[in-house]
């Protein structure tokens, strides 16, 4: 019996692609990466790097049914680099190894991968995961940690139960 496919929301952070200033690309190559996988894209986005916008849409994505977000900008030190502050202020619990394993594979291909804050994390009934800006950047960051990705999507969908 095959497992079931993954419904993915992709949400581009980015000022400058929500003003339409600059075309978006991290979010484009990180849905084809994602269809590479045979995972189901049902929801894509582009918000300015705004705490409560960002949180707002990642509840909407898992609302409507996404296992898994993919975010992606946004993780840097840039003052406007909100994204993992606008996580880590809706989420149920921090899984610090994506994070870890993001930036120790990274720094093989670029010392600027220490600068790098992304992380994943279970918010409502989802794995977020925060993906580097730059196209190349996120889609390696994602196949780092794909193999964790089915199980932890499996049990984000475990909604908590009160004693």
């Amino acid at each position: 019996m095959s497992s079931p496919t993954i419904q993915v929301g992709v949400i581009t952070v980015s000022d400058r692609a929500a003003a339409g200033e600059y075309e978006d690309e991290g979010g484009p190559a990180v849905k084809k990466a994602c269809e590479e996988r045979g995972w189901e894209v049902i929801a894509d986005s582009i918000v300015p790097d705004d705490l409560e916008r960002i949180q707002t849409t990642i509840r909407a994505f898992a609302g409507q049914g996404c296992g898994l977000v993919l975010t992606t900008g946004g993780t840097g030190v840039d003052i406007r680099d909100v994204t993992p502050e606008a996580i880590r202020g809706i989420m149920r619990v921090e899984i610090p190894g994506f994070g870890e394993t993001m930036r120790m594979r990274s720094l093989a291909i670029t010392p600027n991968a220490i600068l790098s804050r992304s992380l994943a994390a279970i918010v409502d009934t989802a794995l977020v995961i925060a993906l580097p800006g730059k196209p190349t950047g996120a889609v390696e960051c994602l196949e780092f940690v794909e193999g964790a990705i089915p199980h932890s999507v499996k049990l984000a969908l475990r909604v908590p139960t009160s004693c």
